[in-house]
C-alpha cells in the first residue's frame, strides 16, 4: 500500500507539498460535494429516495453527519474522496491525515453546537451554524457547500447568510439574515 511495484516505500513529500495537496484536495472535494449535493436537492427522485434520509435530521447532531443512504455515501464521500486523493497526488499516509481531518470537519459541521474557541469555526466560514441553516426548511435550497469552503454557494447564488442570536434558555441559534429570502424559499 505504501510502496511502489518494487516494494520500495515512498518517502513523504516536503511539508509545503503536503500543504498544497491538502488545499487541492479540499478544493476538489468541495467542488464535487457541492454539485452532487445540490443535484440531489434538484432531482426529485434522488431527493425523495436517497438524500431525504439525511434531511430527516432537521436539527443536526454530530453523528448525523454520516447518517445517509449508502448510495449517497458512495456518491458524495467515496467518489469525492477518491477524486480528491487522485487529483491532489497524495501519498496514502497523507490521505489518512486528510480524510481524518475531513471527517472531523464534517462531524463538527453537523454537531449543532457553536463552541467558544472552536478553531474550525475560526478557520472556515462553512461551520455548524452555516450548515444548520441548510437543514432548516427555509434553508433547504441554500448552503449546499461542504465540508470546507462556501465559495460555490457564493458564486452560484445559493449562499444564505446567517447571524447567531442568543436564545431565551441560553445558547445561540443560527438565523438567516434575509428573512424575505427565507419566506420566498417556502413559496417555491
Amino acid at each position: 500500500i505504501i510502496g511502489d511495484d518494487s516494494g520500495t516505500v515512498r518517502k513523504q513529500p516536503p511539508a509545503l507539498v503536503i500543504a498544497l495537496q491538502f488545499i487541492i484536495a479540499m478544493f476538489v472535494m468541495d467542488t464535487w460535494q457541492y454539485f452532487m449535493h445540490r443535484y440531489m436537492h434538484i432531482n426529485k427522485f434522488l431527493y425523495k429516495h436517497i438524500h431525504s434520509k439525511h434531511h430527516t435530521l432537521v436539527v443536526p447532531y454530530a453523528f448525523g453527519a454520516l447518517y445517509n443512504h449508502p448510495l449517497e455515501g458512495l456518491i458524495l464521500d467515496t467518489i469525492g474522496g477518491a477524486l480528491s486523493f487522485l487529483v491532489a497526488g497524495m501519498t496514502p499516509r497523507t490521505s489518512i491525515f486528510f480524510f481524518s481531518f475531513a471527517t472531523i470537519k464534517t462531524v463538527d459541521d453537523h454537531c449543532g453546537l457553536w463552541l467558544p474557541g472552536n478553531i474550525l469555526h475560526m478557520l472556515f466560514s462553512n461551520n455548524s451554524a452555516y450548515h444548520d441553516i441548510h437543514h432548516q426548511l427555509y434553508g433547504n435550497k441554500y448552503n449546499f457547500s461542504q465540508p470546507f469552503f462556501v465559495m460555490w454557494d457564493k458564486i452560484l447564488g445559493t449562499y444564505m447568510p446567517y447571524t447567531l442570536e442568543e436564545r431565551k434558555g441560553g445558547g445561540l441559534e443560527a438565523r438567516p439574515v434575509n428573512l424575505g429570502l427565507a419566506a420566498q424559499s417556502k413559496s417555491d
